[in-house]
């Protein structure tokens, strides 16, 4: 039986009783299930983050989640869901997933634990200088095609 979950209450779910092949319910049995030890299906992790499959995928295959299996079925853990929160994020702030996996394994330290990723303050202030000379780059690459747009735009 594959148990559906209804947040119903922030901690806990409920699963439905078990049904026979026709449909038909067994019995009125319901399991308290803590948030962590909910699980997800591929479906869900990509609905509630708004990925793809592949990307869920991918990030599997690169050792990022770590989904256990059920035949060809993913099952993903409160724990995956968590990273792939981090993993998120850090790509939001311009990390590389190679940099994201370095941030998993390094260890832990509430000083070190920010924005909810591992970060040293040095990472924190390369990343900053990296995402600085993007932003003038860009602008740079903006003002050309402006100015070009501008040229056009006369003629």
């Amino acid at each position: 039986m594959i148990a559906t979950y209804h947040d119903e209450a922030p901690a806990t779910a409920t699963t439905p009783a078990s049904q026979t092949p026709r449909g038909g319910v067994h019995a009125a049995r319901t399991e308290r299930v803590t948030q962590e030890q909910r699980t997800f299906t591929i479906g869900e992790m990509a609905r509630e983050f708004n990925v793809t499959f592949r990307t869920l995928r991918f990030y599997e295959a690169r050792g990022l989640l770590q989904p256990r299996r059920v035949g060809s079925n993913r099952i993903y853990r409160s724990t995956d869901r968590t990273r792939l929160q981090m993993i998120l994020k850090g790509k939001q702030l311009g990390f590389t997933l190679t940099e994201i996996a370095e941030m998993f394994e390094a260890p832990t330290s509430p000083a070190t634990h920010e924005l909810g990723l591992n970060l040293e303050l040095q990472r924190i202030t390369d990343q900053l200088g990296h995402l600085e000379q993007q932003r003038l780059h860009l602008d740079e690459a903006i003002a050309e095609l402006r100015a070009a747009h501008s040229r056009l735009s006369v003629s």
